[in-house]
């Protein structure tokens, strides 16, 4: 069947949350759900992966959101969230995501669902959680370990093992690329002194138990800082190497979370396509990468873990035109022919979603270019970078395409009293 004629016949129009049903149908009893995005910067990837979010909080149990970002910033988040904070607005919580770029989290689509969130956690038992899964705030979680310790550990061997660790990071002056280029040029490295902290917490975690997970806290900040020491150590060396190593960071921690969670936990994840996506449906296998929906489909039970991919045809983005400068509202262009957002496009009938099957996989499983926008952008340049050839029925188990988006709408930055 030709392509365009198995789009026509398998897709499913949306226009509204409620026309998503059959894709939690779809889900089924799943307990791990990936929800990507095709940028960073886009307002609708958002607001309904929100609404699915939403709808499996209310109808399905989960209890856990997972952002592609920071703990210690997601944490001031997540306790807003569960009442527990002392921010009085979402927005005012969300300010906690100060590390660039700022806008992925700290978001008006964001703040929207934290509002949500906060209302729905009053009214259920069980409180969910928002948790930031990145491996990239080294220091950051280092701070948060001391300040923990120096409150509950005075006089015990975990305080002295993370100072120990805080003082040999010290001489970076907190900037990743002074350690990542010391460590490569020089054999003196941070490994044993995060490792040794690291061990010593897991094996003392029932003295930091809490109502506010102060344990997995104190856990996960420890193993960012052990990860991170081994990522910034890799990333002179190796795209590929570095790559890895962020996201085993991030498959440990969503682990960690569940397993402190108990047997029934559910967690829905947010991130980038090219995150939970699985890496062999694209040429990213080809360079030696994995990522997290290869790993957590490895790891689990086919039934157990269900992928959504997001895509567009055209609009607008917030993004950068370079690494660590202010962001700009970018035109995204028509998608390139015979990408697979040109694809859907062409067969009519505006923004819908594909469901995956058995009945069906076969017919998208050639290898078609499918865009991917990050944090940096533009446009002029797509053709050499933004397109990662996949099958995508074997990449998601389920795709859904917005036909125009706009860029999403970040929250003003409040000045540092």
């Amino acid at each position: 069947m030709p392509l365009n004629e198995a789009i026509q016949k398998f897709s499913m129009p949306y226009r509204k949350t409620d026309d998503l049903t059959p894709l939690l149908d779809a889900i089924g009893e799943a307990k791990i759900v990936m929800l990507g995005e095709a940028s960073h910067g886009t307002s609708e990837f958002y607001t309904v992966r929100a609404e699915l979010t939403k709808r499996l909080i209310q109808e399905r149990g989960f209890s856990l959101v997972a952002v592609e970002g920071d703990w210690p910033s997601a944490r001031e988040a997540s306790r807003y969230a569960k009442g527990e904070g002392g921010a009085e607005t979402a927005e005012e919580a969300l300010q906690a995501f100060g590390r660039w770029p700022t806008w992925m989290w700290a978001n008006e689509e964001v703040a929207g669902f934290l509002e949500w969130l906060k209302m729905h956690n009053t009214q259920s038992a069980i409180k969910t959680g928002f948790y930031g899964i990145d491996v990239y705030s080294l220091w950051e979680s280092m701070d948060e370990v001391v300040q923990y310790l120096t409150q509950t550990d005075p006089a015990g061997g975990d305080l002295e093992l993370a100072k120990k660790a805080f003082t040999c990071f010290e001489p970076y002056n907190r900037i990743p690329e002074n350690y990542a280029l010391s460590s490569a040029n020089f054999t003196e490295a941070c490994v044993d002194e995060v490792s040794s902290l690291l061990a010593s917490i897991r094996s003392h975690e029932e003295r930091y138990k809490d109502e506010e997970e102060s344990d997995l806290n104190l856990e996960i900040n420890a193993l960012v800082a052990k990860n991170a020491e081994d990522y910034y150590r890799a990333m002179v060396h190796s795209n590929a190497e570095s790559w890895n190593i962020r996201d085993e960071h991030m498959v440990e921690t969503i682990n960690e979370i569940m397993d402190h969670h108990g047997d029934d936990a559910k967690i829905v994840i947010w991130e980038h396509n090219t995150h939970i996506g699985d890496a062999r449906a694209t040429d990213m296998a080809k360079a030696g990468m994995i990522n997290v929906g290869q790993r957590l489909r490895e790891q689990n039970r086919p039934d157990d873990v269900y992928a959504v991919g997001f895509g567009t045809h055209r609009g607008t983005v917030i993004a950068s035109e370079e690494w660590g400068v202010p962001y700009n509202v970018i035109d995204v262009p028509p998608a390139r022919q015979k990408s697979w957002e040109d694809e859907l496009y062409r067969a009519g009938g505006g923004s819908k979603y594909l469901l995956f099957t058995d009945r069906n996989r076969e017919l998208f499983d050639g290898w078609i270019g499918h865009r991917a926008i990050g944090v940096v952008y533009n446009p002029a340049y797509e053709a050499y970078g933004n397109y990662v050839p996949t099958r995508i029925s074997e990449r998601y188990d389920a795709f859904i395409y917005i036909e125009e988006t706009k860029a999403l709408s970040p929250l003003p930055k409040t000045p540092a009293l």
